[in-house]
Formats: C-alpha cells, structure tokens, sequence
C-alpha cells in the first residue's frame, strides 16, 4: 500500500504547475507589466478623444470640412462626406457655431465618450445642442467612430 500512495504523491506533483496555469500562477512574468496590445493606459485614451472631439468642433466652427473629415474613423467619412454640408450637417452654410465645448470624458461600451455641448446659429436664434461622440483607437492613432445626439453631464468631482 505504501508504493501506491507514494505514486499518487507524485502524480499529483507533477500535475500541480498544469493546474497552476489555468489560475495564471507561473505564466510569463512579463505580461502585467504594460499595456496589452491594442490597449491604451486610461488617460492616454481620454486625452487622445478630447482632443480629436476638440479638432472636430474647431472645425466646425471654422467650417473646415477637411479639418473635420479627418477626425474621423475611414467607416464614417463616405457618409460625412454624404451630408456634412447638407441642410442638417455639421458644416451646413446656414448656420453658424459660436459656441462648442466638451462637457464630459468617459469610457463607454464602445470606446471613450465625449460630450460636447455646442451652440448653433441660425440668423438671430441661438441653440443649444447636446452631441455625444464616441471615439476609438485605429492602430496607432485615435478617430471618431460616432456622433449622436445627446451626452453626459459630467460627474461631480470627488474632494478628498
């Protein structure tokens, strides 16, 4: 009887460091110390948004259509390009953007989102719009892959 549960002593030795590395314990040590492949460090990413978002509304106030079109992600240029300076586009020559700011940065099911309150001329009438980008990473650089209407208010600041 001694021999057969010296075996199983050792059978479950060896299979020890198999069970290990389901549970990520002896796994290449490596692997936690960066970002992953593709993933960008939080504030990388909210600072990369808010300034492609700002380039955006920039641009639409100086009716730049390329300036804006480049902000964009490649799905969403043909339909910009579509209805950019239509009668409801963001660039339309009826009216006119004296106010945009970004109002809120946060992570969102489908990348960063950024809302934006922005403030439309027409003639004498001024309105306000609430829009909601969402931007994500495309390689190595960050585009806008939508715009709706909408937002977020921002989150209260936290005082330690």
């Amino acid at each position: 009887m001694r021999p057969r549960h010296r075996a199983t002593g050792v059978v479950a030795l060896a299979l020890l460091p198999l069970s290990l590395l389901g549970c990520g314990i002896g796994g290449d040590d490596d692997a936690g110390d960066g970002p992953a492949i593709g993933r960008a460090p939080a504030e990388e990413a909210a600072t990369k948004s808010r300034e492609r978002v700002q380039a955006y509304l920039d641009a639409m106030a100086a009716k730049d259509v390329a300036a804006g079109r480049s902000q964009l992600c490649a799905p969403m240029q043909q339909a910009f390009d579509a209805a950019a300076t239509g009668p409801n586009g963001d660039f339309a020559d009826h009216f006119e953007v004296p106010k945009a700011a970004i109002t809120d940065v946060r992570s969102g099911p489908r990348g960063q989102e950024v809302s934006a309150s922005v403030t439309v001329s027409v003639g004498a009438r001024d309105v306000p719009r609430s829009l909601l980008f969402t931007v994500t990473r495309s390689g190595a650089d960050w585009c806008i892959s939508g715009e709706a209407p909408g937002g977020h208010t921002p989150e209260p600041s936290v005082n330690p």
